[in-house]
């Protein structure tokens, strides 16, 4: 028999037991290789979840944000506003405003018809409220966005970890066989890689909308506070025309 035959057999049933693909590398892989597949796997699928709620999310607070400001700024009554809202507050910015709304209605200047007794406290306790309103609700906004930052800047390393154990495999494979063929190396190598490969995917991804979101999220929060100033401000006016006509009346 030919040589050269016996050969080529010998190469294409190395080919057929080691596939490229990577479901076979995995199967292929030691433990702590997969263990470091898998987790990079589970981090790029939460990553993900993660990123469709946020963007879902921020659009339906934008809208839900544009149609209370159509009725915030339509010219009707504050006061006829909160009562239809009651303590229903879909939405940040209708949650500042319900906040702030609750806070002038306690006041006594309201109930009795007489203006408040201390004006400056009662803006100051106003501005509180909006505040922690403000605070509370981004807090809940920015949830999870420290799993993507952790995910982004730890994936390389992880994915990085499996390759090194990969290729200390492979040279461990090659000193046991004594045989340093492409064929021998390959297979180790392949799965090495498909470990860095991994957590670059898992990794980039995480980063960009990272990036995008707390942008977004930035901005959103500019929105909500220029909101309350000028809520504020409409309150700080009220005020001042209750005092006057309780002067004028006086």
């Amino acid at each position: 028999m030919d040589p050269s035959l016996i050969t080529t057999a010998g190469f294409g049933a190395a080919a057929t037991v080691h596939s490229m693909s990577p479901w076979a590398l995995f199967l292929q892989a030691d433990w702590i290789v997969k263990a470091v597949l898998v987790i990079l796997m589970l981090a790029s699928i939460w990553s993900w979840a993660i990123i469709f709620d946020k963007v879902r999310r921020l659009r339906r607070l934008g809208a839900l944000g544009d149609e209370f400001e159509d009725s915030f700024w339509s010219g009707g009554s504050l006061d006829e506003l909160f009562v239809e809202l009651g303590d229903q507050a879909p939405d940040p910015m209708t949650a500042l405003f319900v906040s702030g709304m609750r806070e002038w209605r306690r006041s006594g200047g309201r109930k009795t018809g007489q203006p408040p007794e201390n004006r400056a406290g009662l803006q100051q306790r106003i501005e509180r409220v909006m505040h922690i309103t403000l605070g509370r609700e981004m807090l809940h906004l920015e949830r999870y966005m420290t799993f993507l930052a952790s995910v982004g800047s730890v994936a390389p390393f992880i994915g990085l970890f499996g390759t090194v154990w990969g290729i200390m495999n492979s040279f461990v494979s090659i000193a046991a066989t004594k045989n340093a063929t492409l064929a021998t190396v390959a297979p180790g190598i392949a799965e090495a890689l498909f470990a860095t490969a991994l957590g670059l995917v898992a990794a980039i991804p995480a980063v960009v909308a990272y990036n995008k979101i707390s942008t977004d999220l930035g901005r959103y929060a500019g929105r909500l506070e220029t909101f309350a100033s000028e809520f504020t401000a409409i309150l700080s006016r009220q005020l001042d025309e209750e005092v006057y006509r309780a002067g004028a009346a006086d």
